[in-house]
């Protein structure tokens, strides 16, 4: 049995219930990273080039916090997780390219990468392929893996289902992988919705963006995020846009924010974005322009390691206030 660390951050937020379901049918031990701390930012900072966004001197941290804990680091190089016959020809940003290759070469140290390349746009048999190969590293025959990837897929489709329904990642891995019971929430019937859309590691990480998304709990706000639809809503808005981008988490975004912005029950959009971050740059302007067209009220939130909780509940309150104020003038 071999131990097999995965970041708690990045892709996590989406692929850990598939991956910790695929190695323990195994019979592997998953390690996961502490969710983030400023122990494991400052490590991230230290190892990291100064000009790294924050997304990245994060992962760099959570690695460092693994190193000594785990056999195998699983760190795989993805490339697309567009299905075989799907539209559209993106890719992940060239750091998600080069992660492997980013952290081999920072820590010296580290135990063997499980860097497999994952770009399913190869075939509709290509995860199995993926999973049969991951498997091999660690000793596992192919008709093992199968039937782990078999498993995965089951268990991913139930974390798919339970963000539909509008539960977000963190709560939705509780439920599904520890056997909690889901929390009862209850909102005031004029209360806000608001969407809040961008990198799910930027708007899940609650240490990455100082709470945001308890603050806006406090005010019992229902909040919604581009994870909650399905990839037909999302596929289908993209029609809307003369082109597409060529990155998948910032399309994401792109799609979710524009779906958002047509809902007369949404009353504001709110995009967390990171700062040093090239695409997502341009994700936010394209992201003001349409909100703009569609006279929704948009608010940016840039984060880095220098975000501070008070300036970011400052300018939350006063959206918040803006959006109150907006609905009962109306």
């Amino acid at each position: 049995m071999a131990r097999v660390g995965i970041p708690h951050t990045l892709a996590y937020f989406l692929y850990y219930p598939f991956w910790k379901t695929f190695f323990e049918a195994l019979g592997h031990q998953v390690v996961v990273s502490s969710p983030t701390t400023r122990e494991i930012l400052d490590l991230g900072v230290e190892e990291t080039v100064n000009d790294a966004c924050i997304p990245i001197k994060i992962y760099h941290g959570h690695v460092a916090s693994l190193i000594d804990k785990v056999d195998y680091m699983f760190c795989p190089r993805l490339v697309s997780v567009r299905l075989h016959g799907d539209f559209g020809s993106e890719t992940f940003c060239p750091k998600f390219l080069g992660l492997p290759d980013l952290i081999r070469l920072t820590f010296t140290k580290a135990p063997p990468i499980i860097d497999t390349r994952i770009d399913l746009k190869k075939g509709k048999k290509e995860l199995e392929s993926i999973c049969v190969e991951v498997g091999s590293r660690l000793g596992n025959s192919s008709q093992e893996s199968q039937a782990a990837c078999k498993k995965a897929r089951q268990v991913h489709r139930q974390y798919l289902a339970l963000l539909r329904q509008g539960t977000m990642p963190p709560e939705a891995m509780e439920i599904l992988l520890n056997g909690a019971k889901p929390a009862s929430r209850e909102f005031p019937p004029d209360g806000l919705s608001i969407a809040v859309v961008g990198y799910p590691y930027a708007i899940y990480d609650p240490y990455i963006n100082v709470g945001l998304l308890n603050m806006l709990a406090r005010e019992k706000i229902k909040i919604y995020t581009q994870d909650m639809l399905s990839d037909k809503i999302l596929n289908r808005e993209a029609r809307e846009l003369p082109k597409s981008m060529f990155w998948y988490f910032s399309n994401r975004a792109v799609y979710g924010g524009l779906y958002y912005m047509k809902k007369a029950n949404i009353d504001g959009i709110i995009h967390v974005t990171a700062f040093a971050c090239g695409p997502d740059a341009m994700v936010d302007r394209l992201l003001e322009i349409e909100a703009r067209r569609h006279n929704k009220p948009y608010l940016s939130i840039s984060i880095d390691e220098h975000t501070g909780e008070s300036g970011v509940r400052t300018r939350i309150e006063a959206f918040v206030d803006m959006l109150r104020y907006r609905r009962d003038k109306a």
